[in-house]
């Protein structure tokens, strides 16, 4: 089975109750996971996704509520864009007029853009052919309109070849196809977060982190084995290294800053989001790492109150 890919993104939201709204109702996602930030424990962590969070349909938050807005420009992923049955844009069109839908094409594929309530910039691409796939029927999304997992992200880079580089080398992907200033890079064989498009745009000021914008972006390895091998692979090949390995409770990561400055996260498949509830609860409940549990009245008390 292929494991390489995208295994989550990660982002910056302003209010948890808007974002937790959004997500769930709106786009109709679930919610694997309500922890917080191990690093800001004052702060939740929401991971989106699927049934079982699998990899590939990951989309997570850190809502800090006076996070100042960020700016795009150079150096940032600049999009995110998940797979839709393509029987399903007009729903869509219709269901995000509220959020500045436009409609595109980009290599031969219909795309709806929009922005979620603090300015992050969210595509889905039509796709023909996916209508059986499984699908998280959530609270207003019927099923045969739901998200299926990435499509793709878009990075925007002063330049793009050393980063392409990565991509092929490390990460199992390979160049595809090219639009305008656009270079597509695909896994064969990966349906879910299989493609990254690294965007050219030299000149522009570099972004700012904060409100509305990406954190980090994550791919994917099998298990600790693969993932010390990415590493290997990046300081031999690339003279990049990497951060020693933090325990995220769900997955284990290092981290690294590409050469066009996006934080990239190498997270591992395993143990996954089941490991401290059972796959039905996933979400309902505030899981803490156990270094953290022992705090647990005084970060609950300090937490936003969720409806």
């Amino acid at each position: 089975m292929n494991r390489n890919g995208i295994h989550h993104v990660t982002a910056i939201a302003g209010s948890a109750q808007r974002n937790l709204d959004f997500y769930t109702r709106t786009l109709g996602l679930r919610l694997v996971k309500k922890t917080v930030n191990f690093d800001d424990p004052g702060a939740y962590h929401f991971y989106y996704g699927d049934e079982a969070g699998s990899p590939g349909t990951i989309l997570t938050f850190f809502p800090w509520e006076h996070a100042a807005p960020g700016r795009a420009g150079a150096g940032e992923l600049q999009e995110t864009v998940f797979r839709v049955p393509q029987s399903a844009t007009g729903y869509w069109m219709q269901r995000l007029v509220n959020h500045g839908v436009e409609r595109a094409t980009r290599f031969g594929e219909t795309v709806l853009t929009f922005r979620d309530p603090d300015g992050l910039r969210l595509a889905l691409v039509g796709l023909p052919g996916i209508e059986a796939e499984p699908a998280w029927s959530g609270v207003e999304v019927p099923v045969e309109h739901a998200l299926r997992g990435f499509h793709s992200v878009s990075l925007m880079l002063d330049r793009t070849e050393r980063t392409g580089a990565i991509l092929t080398d490390v990460f199992g992907f390979r160049e595809v196809a090219t639009e305008g200033n656009t270079t597509r890079y695909a896994v064969e064989g990966t349906a879910i977060g299989g493609i990254v498009d690294l965007q050219a745009v030299g000149g522009f000021l570099p972004a700012r982190l904060g409100r509305g914008s990406v954190h980090h972006l994550a791919f994917r390895a099998a298990d600790d084995a693969a993932e010390m091998e990415m590493v290997r692979k990046l300081a031999a090949d690339h003279g990049l290294h990497t951060t020693e390995q933090k325990n995220r409770d769900y997955f284990r990561s290092v981290y690294f800053r590409e050469p066009g400055h996006v934080l990239f996260e190498i997270a591992t498949d395993i143990p996954g989001f089941a490991v401290d509830e059972p796959t039905t609860d996933l979400g309902t409940a505030l899981k803490l790492p156990a270094f953290l549990d022992g705090h647990r009245e005084a970060i609950e008390a300090a937490l936003p109150v969720l409806a």
